[in-house]
Protein backbone atom coordinates (compact mmCIF):
# COMPACT_ATOMS: atom_id res chain seq x y z
CA UNK A 1 0.00 0.00 0.00
CA UNK A 2 1.32 3.99 -0.96
CA UNK A 3 2.02 5.77 2.17
CA UNK A 4 0.49 9.46 2.02
CA UNK A 5 4.41 10.76 1.92
CA UNK A 6 5.44 8.35 -1.23
CA UNK A 7 2.34 9.99 -3.39
CA UNK A 8 3.11 13.01 -2.25
CA UNK A 9 6.23 12.70 -3.61
CA UNK A 10 4.90 10.61 -6.51
CA UNK A 11 2.49 13.94 -7.32
CA UNK A 12 5.80 15.75 -7.17
CA UNK A 13 7.89 14.48 -9.59
CA UNK A 14 4.95 15.19 -12.29
CA UNK A 15 4.04 18.90 -14.23
CA UNK A 16 0.88 20.36 -12.47
CA UNK A 17 -0.03 20.39 -16.27
CA UNK A 18 0.44 16.86 -17.12
CA UNK A 19 -1.49 15.59 -13.85
CA UNK A 20 -4.46 17.67 -14.88
CA UNK A 21 -4.00 16.10 -18.31
CA UNK A 22 -6.85 13.18 -18.76
CA UNK A 23 -5.39 9.43 -19.33
CA UNK A 24 -6.20 9.40 -23.04
CA UNK A 25 -4.04 12.65 -23.34
CA UNK A 26 -0.98 11.95 -21.83
CA UNK A 27 -1.15 8.33 -23.62
CA UNK A 28 -1.47 10.21 -26.69
CA UNK A 29 1.16 12.82 -25.77
CA UNK A 30 3.93 10.33 -24.62
CA UNK A 31 2.41 8.28 -27.42
CA UNK A 32 3.59 11.30 -29.95
CA UNK A 33 6.77 11.66 -28.42
CA UNK A 34 7.96 8.01 -28.88
CA UNK A 35 7.42 8.23 -32.34
CA UNK A 36 9.04 10.93 -32.90
CA UNK A 37 12.09 9.89 -30.85
CA UNK A 38 12.20 6.84 -33.23
CA UNK A 39 11.80 8.51 -36.73
CA UNK A 40 14.38 10.54 -35.32
CA UNK A 41 16.23 7.35 -34.92
CA UNK A 42 15.74 5.96 -37.99
CA UNK A 43 16.79 8.62 -39.74
CA UNK A 44 19.93 8.56 -38.20
CA UNK A 45 20.85 4.79 -37.90
CA UNK A 46 19.18 3.47 -41.30
CA UNK A 47 20.44 0.08 -41.15
CA UNK A 48 20.06 -0.09 -37.24
CA UNK A 49 19.62 -4.25 -36.08
CA UNK A 50 16.11 -3.24 -34.54
CA UNK A 51 15.24 -1.35 -37.76
CA UNK A 52 11.94 -3.96 -37.81
CA UNK A 53 10.63 -3.56 -34.10
CA UNK A 54 10.90 0.50 -34.31
CA UNK A 55 8.64 0.64 -37.50
CA UNK A 56 6.00 -2.05 -36.22
CA UNK A 57 5.97 0.42 -33.17
CA UNK A 58 5.67 3.22 -34.95
CA UNK A 59 2.73 1.53 -37.28
CA UNK A 60 1.17 1.18 -34.29
CA UNK A 61 1.23 4.61 -32.59
CA UNK A 62 0.36 6.18 -35.96
CA UNK A 63 -2.23 3.97 -35.69
CA UNK A 64 -3.77 5.63 -32.22
CA UNK A 65 -2.75 8.87 -33.08
CA UNK A 66 -5.18 8.21 -36.32
CA UNK A 67 -2.10 9.98 -38.41
CA UNK A 68 -3.23 7.27 -40.96
CA UNK A 69 -1.21 8.66 -44.20
CA UNK A 70 1.87 8.14 -42.05
CA UNK A 71 0.84 4.60 -41.14
CA UNK A 72 0.12 3.72 -44.69
CA UNK A 73 3.59 5.07 -46.13
CA UNK A 74 5.14 2.42 -43.18
CA UNK A 75 3.34 -0.03 -43.55
CA UNK A 76 3.89 -0.18 -47.90
CA UNK A 77 7.39 -0.04 -46.75
CA UNK A 78 6.87 -2.62 -45.00
CA UNK A 79 5.57 -4.69 -47.42
CA UNK A 80 8.20 -3.91 -50.05
CA UNK A 81 10.93 -5.17 -47.48
CA UNK A 82 8.89 -8.60 -47.22
CA UNK A 83 10.35 -11.30 -49.57
CA UNK A 84 8.42 -12.42 -52.04
CA UNK A 85 7.14 -15.25 -54.90
CA UNK A 86 8.97 -18.46 -53.60
CA UNK A 87 10.23 -16.78 -50.77
CA UNK A 88 7.39 -15.44 -49.34
CA UNK A 89 6.57 -16.28 -45.47
CA UNK A 90 2.69 -16.39 -45.43
CA UNK A 91 1.54 -14.77 -42.22
CA UNK A 92 4.31 -12.48 -42.79
CA UNK A 93 3.17 -10.96 -46.34
CA UNK A 94 -0.83 -11.62 -45.69
CA UNK A 95 -0.34 -9.60 -42.37
CA UNK A 96 0.95 -6.35 -44.10
CA UNK A 97 -0.94 -6.82 -47.41
CA UNK A 98 -3.65 -7.07 -45.61
CA UNK A 99 -3.58 -4.75 -43.19
CA UNK A 100 -2.61 -1.52 -45.77
CA UNK A 101 -5.39 -2.99 -48.64
CA UNK A 102 -7.83 -2.18 -45.15
CA UNK A 103 -6.27 1.16 -43.95
CA UNK A 104 -6.95 2.48 -48.02
CA UNK A 105 -10.32 1.56 -47.98
CA UNK A 106 -11.14 2.86 -44.50
CA UNK A 107 -9.41 6.37 -45.71
CA UNK A 108 -11.51 6.40 -49.14
CA UNK A 109 -8.22 5.56 -51.09
CA UNK A 110 -10.00 2.96 -53.59
CA UNK A 111 -7.09 3.69 -55.93
CA UNK A 112 -4.01 2.88 -53.89
CA UNK A 113 -5.94 -0.36 -52.75
CA UNK A 114 -6.60 -1.01 -56.21
CA UNK A 115 -2.47 -0.84 -57.10
CA UNK A 116 -1.36 -2.60 -53.84
CA UNK A 117 -4.04 -5.37 -55.09
CA UNK A 118 -2.49 -6.22 -58.08
CA UNK A 119 1.37 -5.90 -56.97
CA UNK A 120 -0.36 -8.33 -54.56
CA UNK A 121 -1.02 -10.36 -57.31
CA UNK A 122 1.89 -10.37 -59.07
CA UNK A 123 4.11 -10.95 -55.78
CA UNK A 124 2.53 -14.42 -54.46
CA UNK A 125 3.75 -16.05 -58.16
CA UNK A 126 6.48 -19.05 -58.19
CA UNK A 127 5.11 -20.04 -54.53
CA UNK A 128 3.42 -23.41 -53.81
CA UNK A 129 0.18 -22.20 -52.99
CA UNK A 130 -0.32 -19.27 -55.32
CA UNK A 131 -3.59 -20.54 -56.64
CA UNK A 132 -5.01 -20.65 -53.14
CA UNK A 133 -3.60 -17.20 -52.29
CA UNK A 134 -4.80 -16.12 -55.32
CA UNK A 135 -8.43 -17.12 -54.86
CA UNK A 136 -7.79 -14.86 -51.05
CA UNK A 137 -6.74 -12.03 -52.93
CA UNK A 138 -9.69 -12.07 -55.74
CA UNK A 139 -11.84 -12.24 -52.60
CA UNK A 140 -11.00 -9.59 -50.73
CA UNK A 141 -10.71 -7.73 -54.22
CA UNK A 142 -14.20 -7.45 -54.26
CA UNK A 143 -14.27 -5.11 -51.43
CA UNK A 144 -13.41 -2.74 -54.07
CA UNK A 145 -17.01 -2.46 -55.09
CA UNK A 146 -18.39 -1.66 -51.82
CA UNK A 147 -19.88 1.89 -52.06
CA UNK A 148 -18.17 4.40 -49.91
CA UNK A 149 -19.97 7.72 -48.12
CA UNK A 150 -21.06 9.76 -51.21
CA UNK A 151 -21.08 7.06 -53.80
CA UNK A 152 -24.15 5.92 -55.92
CA UNK A 153 -25.69 2.77 -55.50
CA UNK A 154 -27.44 1.59 -58.68
CA UNK A 155 -30.21 -1.16 -57.76
CA UNK A 156 -32.98 -2.07 -59.77
CA UNK A 157 -34.70 -5.68 -58.98
CA UNK A 158 -38.33 -7.28 -58.93
CA UNK A 159 -39.18 -7.85 -55.18
CA UNK A 160 -40.76 -11.10 -53.23
CA UNK A 161 -44.10 -9.82 -54.71
CA UNK A 162 -43.36 -8.85 -58.14
CA UNK A 163 -42.73 -5.44 -57.39
CA UNK A 164 -40.39 -3.38 -59.53
CA UNK A 165 -37.92 -1.30 -57.56
CA UNK A 166 -35.68 0.82 -58.60
CA UNK A 167 -33.52 3.02 -55.55
CA UNK A 168 -33.16 6.02 -58.29
CA UNK A 169 -36.67 6.42 -58.11
CA UNK A 170 -36.44 6.80 -54.36
CA UNK A 171 -34.62 9.80 -54.36
CA UNK A 172 -35.88 12.96 -51.67
CA UNK A 173 -36.24 9.72 -49.41
CA UNK A 174 -33.62 8.47 -46.47
CA UNK A 175 -33.54 5.15 -47.59
CA UNK A 176 -31.50 1.60 -45.59
CA UNK A 177 -30.04 -0.99 -48.09
CA UNK A 178 -29.75 -4.22 -45.84
CA UNK A 179 -27.96 -7.28 -47.12
CA UNK A 180 -29.22 -10.05 -44.52
CA UNK A 181 -30.28 -13.43 -43.72
CA UNK A 182 -32.33 -15.12 -42.49
CA UNK A 183 -29.50 -18.06 -41.00
CA UNK A 184 -27.37 -14.99 -39.74
CA UNK A 185 -27.81 -14.61 -36.51
CA UNK A 186 -26.27 -11.29 -36.51
CA UNK A 187 -28.61 -10.19 -38.66
CA UNK A 188 -31.62 -11.26 -36.63
CA UNK A 189 -29.93 -9.67 -33.41
CA UNK A 190 -29.75 -6.10 -35.20
CA UNK A 191 -33.70 -6.49 -36.49
CA UNK A 192 -35.11 -5.14 -33.57
CA UNK A 193 -33.12 -1.93 -34.35
CA UNK A 194 -34.28 -1.56 -37.78
CA UNK A 195 -37.60 -2.65 -37.29
CA UNK A 196 -38.03 0.05 -34.33
CA UNK A 197 -36.08 2.89 -37.06
CA UNK A 198 -38.91 1.86 -39.43
CA UNK A 199 -41.86 2.54 -36.81
CA UNK A 200 -40.66 5.78 -36.24
CA UNK A 201 -39.93 7.22 -39.35
CA UNK A 202 -41.15 5.55 -42.19
CA UNK A 203 -44.35 7.53 -42.38
CA UNK A 204 -41.69 10.39 -42.42
CA UNK A 205 -40.19 9.27 -45.58
CA UNK A 206 -37.82 6.68 -44.12
CA UNK A 207 -37.69 3.04 -46.48
CA UNK A 208 -35.88 -0.22 -46.22
CA UNK A 209 -34.85 -2.32 -49.28
CA UNK A 210 -33.90 -5.91 -47.69
CA UNK A 211 -31.68 -7.69 -49.94
CA UNK A 212 -31.99 -11.62 -48.88
CA UNK A 213 -28.99 -14.19 -48.96
CA UNK A 214 -31.02 -17.06 -47.87
CA UNK A 215 -30.65 -19.82 -50.79
CA UNK A 216 -33.74 -21.22 -52.95
CA UNK A 217 -34.76 -23.82 -51.26
CA UNK A 218 -35.75 -21.47 -48.41
CA UNK A 219 -37.38 -19.13 -50.06
CA UNK A 220 -40.85 -19.95 -48.12
CA UNK A 221 -38.92 -20.20 -45.11
CA UNK A 222 -37.57 -16.41 -45.78
CA UNK A 223 -41.28 -15.43 -46.67
CA UNK A 224 -42.61 -16.92 -43.59
CA UNK A 225 -40.16 -14.82 -41.36
CA UNK A 226 -41.00 -11.35 -43.38
CA UNK A 227 -44.33 -11.70 -42.72
CA UNK A 228 -44.22 -13.03 -38.78
CA UNK A 229 -41.46 -10.25 -38.14
CA UNK A 230 -43.37 -7.71 -39.62
CA UNK A 231 -41.31 -7.14 -41.81
CA UNK A 232 -42.95 -4.83 -44.36
CA UNK A 233 -40.69 -3.16 -46.55
CA UNK A 234 -39.46 -4.62 -50.02
CA UNK A 235 -37.10 -7.40 -50.46
CA UNK A 236 -35.14 -8.81 -52.95
CA UNK A 237 -34.34 -12.28 -53.57
CA UNK A 238 -32.47 -14.20 -56.14
CA UNK A 239 -32.02 -17.33 -54.56
CA UNK A 240 -28.46 -17.44 -54.97
CA UNK A 241 -27.02 -16.92 -51.03
CA UNK A 242 -23.69 -15.83 -51.24
CA UNK A 243 -23.80 -15.68 -54.85
CA UNK A 244 -26.61 -12.94 -54.44
CA UNK A 245 -26.10 -10.88 -57.88
CA UNK A 246 -26.51 -7.37 -55.82
CA UNK A 247 -24.36 -8.78 -52.77
CA UNK A 248 -21.68 -9.60 -55.78
CA UNK A 249 -22.08 -6.47 -57.60
CA UNK A 250 -21.00 -4.21 -54.26
CA UNK A 251 -18.46 -6.88 -52.89
CA UNK A 252 -20.72 -8.26 -49.78
CA UNK A 253 -18.45 -10.80 -48.17
CA UNK A 254 -20.08 -10.45 -44.91
CA UNK A 255 -23.26 -9.57 -43.26
CA UNK A 256 -25.31 -7.57 -41.55
CA UNK A 257 -23.74 -4.96 -44.17
CA UNK A 258 -26.26 -1.92 -44.21
CA UNK A 259 -25.58 1.44 -46.43
CA UNK A 260 -27.73 4.58 -45.65
CA UNK A 261 -28.72 6.78 -48.23
CA UNK A 262 -29.43 10.01 -48.27
CA UNK A 263 -32.31 12.66 -49.80
CA UNK A 264 -29.29 13.10 -52.45
CA UNK A 265 -29.10 9.92 -53.20
CA UNK A 266 -25.78 8.65 -52.20
CA UNK A 267 -24.36 7.00 -49.26
CA UNK A 268 -24.64 8.97 -46.17
CA UNK A 269 -23.32 5.86 -44.00
CA UNK A 270 -22.85 2.51 -43.73
CA UNK A 271 -22.83 -0.50 -40.98
CA UNK A 272 -24.93 1.20 -38.15
CA UNK A 273 -25.58 -0.59 -35.39
CA UNK A 274 -27.93 -0.15 -32.45
CA UNK A 275 -29.52 3.00 -31.49
CA UNK A 276 -26.84 4.27 -34.17
CA UNK A 277 -29.23 3.48 -36.81
CA UNK A 278 -32.25 5.66 -35.74
CA UNK A 279 -30.08 8.19 -34.69
CA UNK A 280 -28.46 8.49 -38.23
CA UNK A 281 -32.15 7.78 -39.89
CA UNK A 282 -33.88 11.07 -37.98
CA UNK A 283 -30.52 13.08 -38.30
CA UNK A 284 -30.98 12.63 -42.47
CA UNK A 285 -34.27 13.41 -42.27
CA UNK A 286 -33.67 16.46 -40.82
CA UNK A 287 -35.85 16.29 -37.78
Amino acid sequence: MLTKTIITLIMAAFPASLIAQSANEIIKKHTKDAAAALEEYLQKNPKASDKEDAINYLIESYARLEMTERQAELLASKYESLPKGKDLVPQEFFGAFQELFRLYMESGSKDKAKTALESAKKDIVGHPQADRFGQFIEQLGGELNKPSVGDVMDIKFTDLNGKEVDLAQMKGKVVLVDFWATWCGPCIAELPNVLKAYEDYNDKGFEIIGISLDNAKDEEKLKDFIKDRNMSWTHAFDGKGWGNSLAKKFGITSIPATFLIGKDGKVASSNLRGPALSKAVKNELGL
